[in-house]
């Protein structure tokens, strides 16, 4: 539901969407996705995103119909320039490949070409099986470590500077930022901002802009 939704904002937003991984459910759903965004300002809109999403809902997969709540952690990464030094040593890496499961498609190749790669160290693990060779798809995986690995290293020091004023994030990694409720009301609510609405089915369907302004609003 929020893959849809996503890609709905997106489409809103004229952004182009590549899917770079998808691994399905073991019973229904989405195990895991990942996208690219490629457009205008699409980081610092999607940087707003990041953290748990809570849903409370009357779960269609339940023959007592009772109602369920479901977690879904959401992760942004900026795209960064080729040229970023980043050193990651060949040691540190744990590389496996495997036949692709994606979604479906002319795109999807049936041999074994996806790449998984472990970043020993920090444990980050990333893949992609949107590419038609197994180079090309380890070239991605690696261009998407590099961009997390970057990531972590400004937000450390990002950290650093704040300890040094005395100040302190008013969100962790991990924390829950918004709630998706279905039943037994209807409601959508950031809990960084407070900003809420009762239309669930137009936020479901992409309109998120109210929730990413007054998050950026917040940082002004």
């Amino acid at each position: 539901m929020l893959y849809r939704m996503y890609l709905r904002w997106c489409e809103r937003k004229n952004y182009k969407v590549e899917l770079l991984d998808y691994q399905a459910g073991d019973e229904a759903g989405i195990k895991s996705v990942s996208i690219m965004v490629k457009g205008t300002n699409a980081y610092g809109y999607l940087k707003n995103e990041k953290g748990v999403h809570r849903l409370v809902r009357l779960s269609p997969f339940d023959s007592n119909n009772r109602r369920h709540t479901s977690f879904a952690s959401v992760e942004i990464t900026p795209d960064i320039d080729k040229d970023v030094d980043i050193d990651i040593d060949e040691k540190d890496l744990k590389i496996d490949v495997y036949r692709s499961t994606g979604a479906g498609g002319q795109g999807v190749n049936t041999t074994d070409s996806a790449v998984r790669i472990t970043h020993l160290p920090t444990k980050i693990v990333v893949t992609c099986q949107n590419e038609r060779s197994q180079i090309q798809n380890k070239e991605q995986a690696l261009r998407v470590l590099k961009n997390k690995l970057l990531l972590i290293k400004l937000e450390e020091q990002e950290k650093e500077l704040k300890d040094i004023k005395g100040e302190q994030s008013n969100i962790e990694f991990g924390s829950q930022i918004r709630s998706y409720v279905m039943h037994p009301y209807s409601m959508v609510k950031d809990h960084r901002t407070n900003a809420e609405t009762s239309n669930v089915s137009k936020v479901m369907d992409g309109d998120i802009d109210m929730f990413i302004e007054e998050n950026l609003k917040r940082g002004l």
